[in-house]
């Protein structure tokens, strides 16, 4: 199997720029704006290199883009006949968090109305809505002065539904679907066969983790007494949550909104922090949020499958490349998205396909294979929705 291209260089206007001294690119389902920094050192009379701050720039790991957007800053010093670039930007979601919505006055808005009168304005032009249930949706109310991502989250809080930017700049209003196939499987033994995890964390927390949430509201129009309970039957200590909702018009949003607050208090209990070598998977692909993947890990007691929520990719000239992985729990993450059905053998986030046996990746890369084993999955949720 050929060598990986993990080189990372940033094309802007037009020309291509590499051979950093560091670098470290961040994609985050949960952070709005992906972002990356990169650091060249040069003589103190280079010429400076023509890149400045609003640029449109590609982020690129060989020959597959990882993200689209502007440069935020650049950076020089100059010290001991040495100088040194850094630039950094984000992705096209950056306008989002730092721009007001066009707006002057409160207005009542679904999906379509967010984006064609705030999305677009601020330049984004590629979206996609990833979910079959959008077109169900509670309009919410959008004041004055919010940010444009303030207004899209919002929405999807009230809808069950995320927004997240591809790497080639479009804007997903979805959810992640649960029934792909792991890209690749992580292992860590204690005798080191066929480990390929560098270092591995796992955290469990319960200050964030409640067995009940209680959402209390009303709605605009004057419905008084909206109550719904959620609870989380894996969780057998009683710490229950009581929260009041400003403006619920339905006793289903108030029960979306009690599950919501419910799942991301489940999603906190547990993460795990994964160091792998290179930027791909065995088989090529890049890692990338939304992914699925197998993880075994005899120290501390895990044989199962986890979402990739977040990754982080390092290195730079001289140095080795390393991928930091954070995964949550399978299917405890947006939970009402119910993304439309795709063809078979289409893939995940990066549009590649993810059918894959890492026995099989294994045997290609001339490593020996693992003996297949059933495999357990990680339990999902159980939340009983129960109207008081």
């Amino acid at each position: 199997m050929p060598t990986p291209n993990n080189t990372v260089t940033l094309m802007i206007n037009g020309k291509t720029h590499g051979q950093w001294t560091n670098y470290d690119i961040v994609s985050d389902l949960l952070t709005p704006a992906d972002d990356f920094s990169v650091t060249l050192g040069r003589p103190v009379d280079a010429v400076p290199t023509a890149v400045k701050e609003g640029d449109k720039v590609e982020v690129r790991v060989g020959g597959d883009t990882v993200l689209s957007g502007r440069i935020d800053r650049v950076h020089t010093t100059t010290e001991k006949g040495n100088k040194t670039l850094t630039i950094q930007g984000r992705d096209d979601a950056g306008i989002l968090l730092d721009c007001s919505a066009p707006l002057f006055n409160a207005q009542d808005m679904d999906l379509n109305q967010i984006i064609e009168k705030i999305v677009k304005p601020l330049g984004l032009s590629k979206i996609r809505i990833d979910a079959a249930k959008t077109n169900k949706t509670h309009k919410v109310q959008i004041e004055p002065g919010s940010r444009a991502w303030d207004a899209l989250t919002q929405y999807a809080e009230a809808n069950g539904v995320w927004p997240w930017m591809e790497p080639d700049g479009t804007l997903v209003v979805g959810g992640p679907d649960y029934t792909t196939a792991p890209v690749a499987e992580l292992v860590l033994r204690v005798s080191g066969d066929n480990n390929n995890i560098k270092s591995l964390e796992v955290e469990r927390n319960m200050a964030a983790r409640y067995s009940e949430v209680t959402g209390l509201g009303q709605s605009h129009t004057g419905k008084h007494n909206i109550k719904a309970t959620v609870k989380d039957e894996s969780l057998k200590l009683s710490r229950p949550l009581i929260v009041t909702e400003p403006d619920v018009d339905s006793q289903a949003e108030a029960e979306r909104k009690a599950k919501k607050r419910l799942a991301d208090s489940r999603l906190e209990g547990l993460t795990i922090t994964a160091v792998v070598q290179g930027h791909r998977t065995d088989d090529g692909t890049l890692w990338q949020p939304g992914q699925r993947i197998n993880v075994l890990s005899e120290p501390d007691g895990i044989d199962a499958v986890y979402f990739l929520m977040a990754r982080t990719f390092v290195g730079g000239r001289g140095q080795g490349t390393e991928t930091v992985l954070t995964l949550k729990e399978d299917g405890a993450w947006v939970l009402d998205a119910d993304p439309p059905k795709k063809k078979q053998g289409a893939g995940k986030k990066d549009g590649k396909k993810t059918a894959h046996k890492p026995s099989e990746n294994r045997k290609a890369n001339g490593q020996t294979p693992v003996k297949p084993k059933k495999r357990r999955q990680a339990k999902k949720p159980k939340q009983e929705l129960q109207v008081i």
